[in-house]
C-alpha cells in the first residue's frame, strides 16, 4: 500500500514538473519588418514569479535592414502598460538581444508588448512593426 502511495505522489509530482517547463518554454515572435529593421528569430517566455521577476523575457536578432541609409534601428518592450524601454541595435549590423521587463509592482507579468522601430532622426517619424501583443496563459 505504502508503495503504491509513494508511485502514486511521485507520478504526480513529475506531472506537475512537466506542466511547468511547458508553460515555462520558449514561443516563438513573428518576424516584424518595417522599411529599414528586421527583428528575426524572436522567442519570448513569462517567466514564472520566482525566476528573474516573474519577467517577460524576449530574444531575436535586429538588423538594419537598409543599412545605407545612415538610420539607426532599435526593439522597443512593454509590460502592463507601463513606457515603453528602448533596446538600440547597431547601424548596418545585425545584433543579438536578449532582454527582459517586467514590473516591480507585481510577482509576474500578464501582458506585454514588442515592437521594431527604425529611429529617422528628429525630423521624421520613425517608422515601426505592428505592435505584437502577448499574454500570459498561465495567469
Amino acid at each position: 500500500m505504502k508503495r503504491a502511495w509513494t508511485a502514486a505522489l511521485a507520478a504526480g509530482l513529475f506531472f506537475v514538473g512537466v506542466g511547468t517547463a511547458a508553460a515555462d518554454a520558449w514561443k516563438k515572435l513573428p518576424e516584424m519588418h518595417p522599411t529599414g529593421v528586421v527583428f528575426r528569430d524572436g522567442t519570448y517566455r513569462f517567466n514564472p514569479a520566482e525566476r528573474n521577476h516573474g519577467a517577460f523575457e524576449w530574444a531575436g536578432y535586429l538588423e538594419d535592414g537598409a543599412p545605407d541609409d545612415g538610420h539607426n534601428v532599435y526593439v522597443q518592450a512593454r509590460v502592463e502598460s507601463h513606457g515603453w524601454s528602448r533596446y538600440d541595435g547597431k547601424q548596418r549590423r545585425t545584433v543579438y538581444m536578449r532582454h527582459s521587463n517586467w514590473d516591480g509592482a507585481q510577482r509576474y507579468t500578464q501582458r506585454a508588448e514588442i515592437r521594431a522601430c527604425r529611429d529617422r532622426g528628429s525630423l521624421r517619424p520613425d517608422n515601426c512593426s505592428p505592435t505584437v501583443r502577448r499574454n500570459n496563459p498561465a495567469h
